[in-house]
């Protein structure tokens, strides 16, 4: 009896251990990327989002300055915002800044990462790598776990290159 416990516990350990090894930070000099995520695309979708929580640890301001995935045509930096009763995107030319201290999140309906000209759709419970370029800290690859159609959250994992 003592036996089965045992390593019924230690199987239940190595099932905790990897999921929680999942909800690390990525690093990247100063900057940490967390909960990396995108939706499910319906088929012929031309866009999708790609959303995610950037902390600068460090005692300067990094700016996100531009995105590249090889699973799309183009990759930009944009805001939704409401101007007036109207809903409208607009890429963020300049990067966005993320302050020192202070994490920055991009969201549906805010801050994202857009995805212009899917070659395939995005399929919930895959990944699309999207490689983040920080002003300061570099480059890093970030794996956004796809979500359902209407995610709001990261459903999945992450992890990096």
């Amino acid at each position: 009896m003592l036996r089965t416990l045992s390593a019924l516990a230690t199987a239940t350990l190595l099932l905790i251990a990897p999921a929680a090894a999942q909800h690390e930070p990525i690093r990247v000099g100063d900057i940490e990327i967390s909960a990396p995520f995108t939706r499910a695309s319906l088929p012929n979708a031309p866009a999708g989002g790609g959303f995610m929580s950037i902390t600068n640890t460090g005692t300067e301001d990094d700016r996100l300055v531009s995105a590249a995935s090889a699973a799309v045509a183009k990759v930009e930096l944009h805001e939704m915002a409401m101007e007036g009763d109207v809903m409208k995107m607009r890429p963020m030319t300049d990067g966005i800044v993320i302050p020192a201290g202070e994490t920055v999140t991009l969201e549906p309906g805010g801050l994202h990462v857009m995805f212009m000209g899917l070659s395939s759709p995005f399929i919930e419970g895959e990944t699309i790598t999207v490689t983040l370029t920080f002003e300061k800290a570099g480059a890093v690859d970030v794996d956004l776990a796809v979500g359902g159609v209407s995610a709001a959250a990261a459903e999945g994992h992450h992890s990096h290159h």
